[in-house]
């Protein structure tokens, strides 16, 4: 991997993250603001929504996305500019090592190893969709006011973050858990060092077999 980073490279890093950002905001685009047109031609109740409710459901859509490209697009430019020789090498040892483990295992464990890996994603997701299902409750109800559904919706929403901050909690706790139950001896470092060295010694024997007169 490596250190001294110019600042060409980091302009670069600058560019991708920048062109993930720009994709991320316009996916997101994409998908809210065609399904509220949708929603303002389809139901009532969406219509009478103040401006700023419907804003927010755009930003709930929009911002996970702008924020997951723009990192995805970030480590994308990090890994193929900045790994090199035995470091990369390693990695893409450990990468083909996770898809194989990954390929080996049954889709109820895929299910589980997903769900760990994305628990964020999942956390957000689940956050996301109880509210949608939740408002979409709440506004069918004939029997209330635009702005009694408001504050129910909101007080809804305030119920489930609640709910959801907890669930994050337990799951993160478990996850810890489970980690020092079974937690792996890091050879890593050892394994670099290693190729590092091989590398060295195959780049001195080749000097010294360039540097030979021929006969």
């Amino acid at each position: 991997m490596k250190v001294n980073v110019s600042e060409e490279e980091l302009e670069g890093l600058h560019a991708a993250s920048l062109r993930g950002a720009i994709e991320g905001i316009l996916g997101g685009l994409a998908i809210s603001v065609p399904a509220s047109i949708y929603a303002h031609r389809r139901w009532a109740t969406y219509r009478n929504l103040p401006p700023s409710l419907k804003a927010l459901g755009i930003i709930l859509v929009v911002a996970p996305a702008y924020a997951i490209q723009t990192e995805r697009r970030g480590l994308e430019y990090d890994e193929a500019h900045h790994w090199s020789g035995a470091s990369k090498d390693m990695l893409d040892n450990a990468k083909a090592k996770q898809e194989s483990e990954w390929e080996s295992l049954g889709t109820k464990d895929k299910l589980r190893r997903w769900a760990i890996q994305n628990q964020y994603k999942v956390i957000l997701g689940s956050w996301a969709a109880s509210i949608a299902v939740a408002g979409a409750i709440i506004m069918r109800d004939r029997h209330q006011s635009t702005s009694q559904k408001v504050v129910q919706a909101r007080m809804w929403a305030q119920g489930l973050t609640v709910g959801i901050l907890i669930a994050a909690g337990i799951m993160t706790h478990s996850q810890r858990e489970e980690a020092a139950k079974h937690r792996p001896v890091d050879h890593s470092w050892r394994e670099l060092l290693e190729a590092e060295a091989q590398e060295e010694a195959q780049r001195k024997v080749s000097t010294l077999t360039h540097s030979q007169p021929s006969a």
